[in-house]
């Protein structure tokens, strides 16, 4: 092992301590901005305990995979689902539908359902889909 004189400079730079700081810095830095994000605390007022005015009109049907129609969440078949949008509409004209079809349901049973909709009259329609995962 050889020993290096005080007067000769060293070769290489320690950078450990550098990095050290850069990470401390870094978690730092994390905590406070995840911090002013959720805002100011403050004393918020009651609500009341009546539910509110406006009502949620989104409807969705479900065509599942053994060709079954939901509305919401209670099983319908067609002439059922064509009276209870037809009511739905004469509360409110033009509210939105999604339609969520099984990957594996027949396609006959989707249309059946957009016939349904366009002889109704409804022009609102949005399909559900699942995120593509790349």
């Amino acid at each position: 092992m050889q020993i290096q004189a005080d007067s000769k400079p060293y070769d290489d730079i320690n950078i450990t301590p550098m990095l050290d700081l850069a990470y401390v810095l870094l978690v730092i830095f994390i905590i406070m901005t995840t911090a002013t994000v959720q805002g100011q605390k403050v004393n918020l007022p009651k609500a009341s305990a009546a539910p509110g005015l406006a009502t949620q009109t989104t409807k969705a049907i479900t065509v599942a995979n053994d060709g079954k129609i939901f509305l919401d969440t209670v099983p319908v078949t067609l002439a059922e689902l064509e009276q209870r949008l037809i009511q739905q509409k004469a509360l409110t004209p033009e509210f939105p539908v999604v339609l969520r079809g099984d990957a594996q349901a027949q396609y006959q049973s989707v249309m059946d359902v957009f016939d349904l909709l366009s002889r109704i009259g409804l022009s609102q329609v949005g399909l559900a889909t699942k995120p593509l995962v790349k």
